[in-house]
């Protein structure tokens, strides 16, 4: 819990959560003093919006070259723009990823479900789990998740299934050719309603349009340093959605770009 620095001294909730207790806040910091007498009255504590991170704009406007958006409504599905970070590991075991808005405030996440001991293994020691069925959500900053993510075990094109949490339908992004440039069509009620272009044969930048053919957002791979992509597996990506859309565009279009990386990058790893 964050304060502004001209709070008054005085009983507060404990910041870290500790049930019914409080903590004294000195006017400048928290200090070690607690106090669990209910019968004290806490007095509310004003909150703070959290600064832009310098990091996230870097990240946003000179990396992936978008220019800062307009106010969103701080949620996954309404912010124009979406920065989404895998958490950096040595051994990629699980997908986990963070998504921000564009000052670096955080309001989702992506984790994988359902992963298996054998499953991990087999990401241990090959790549042979391409080919196994891999499920995601995409949580809200909350933790209460908004879309599930099905892709089916697959031999040589990719299908991501996109359903929400209560499992009703959204459509499905399909694999549409294996060479050359990667395109994906986004499908909703057996029709197709857009189409994710990659703009060159590695897959690191995307450009999302319409049934028309139309861009209405586009996917920016951000470069995080020569040392963290040869030693880690994070990979970081920039969403900028061009204006509202409709549903279940909308909903596709933020699938695809926060699992951007399990449908296409595990793709590109062969056989191990």
């Amino acid at each position: 819990m964050t304060t502004h620095s001209n709070t008054p001294a005085g009983w507060y909730p404990d910041p870290h959560g500790a049930p019914q207790t409080l903590r004294y806040w000195d006017g400048a910091k928290w200090t070690e003093h607690t106090n669990a007498d209910q019968q004290a009255q806490p007095q509310a504590v004003p909150q703070q919006q959290a600064g832009p991170d310098p990091r996230v704009q870097r990240q946003v406007q000179t990396q992936a070259g978008v220019a800062g958006g307009g106010p969103g409504g701080g949620g996954l599905f309404s912010e124009p723009v979406l920065v989404v970070n895998q958490k950096a590991k040595l051994i990629e075991l699980t997908n986990e990823y963070t998504v921000m808005d564009q000052n670096g405030n955080l309001i989702g996440s992506v984790t994988e479900i359902g992963q298996s001991t054998l499953k991990k293994a087999l990401r241990f020691v090959s790549s042979l789990d391409q080919f196994l069925t891999h499920r995601l959500e995409i949580r809200d900053a909350h933790g209460q998740p908004q879309l599930v993510l099905t892709r089916p075990a697959k031999i040589m094109k990719s299908r991501v299934i996109v359903s929400r949490p209560d499992g009703s339908p959204v459509g499905e992004i399909v694999q549409q050719n294996m060479i050359g440039k990667i395109n994906f069509a986004l499908t909703a009620n057996g029709r197709q309603i857009g189409a994710i272009k990659a703009e060159n044969w590695r897959a690191w930048n995307f450009a999302i349009v319409d049934h028309a053919d139309n861009e209405v957002a586009r996917i920016t791979k951000t470069w995080e340093g020569l040392a963290k992509t040869m030693f880690t597996t994070a990979d970081n990506y920039v969403l900028q959605i061009h204006y509202q859309l409709p549903e279940p565009l909308l909903s596709l279009v933020v699938a695809t770009a926060l699992t951007v990386d399990t449908a296409l990058k595990q793709d590109s790893r062969g056989l191990g």
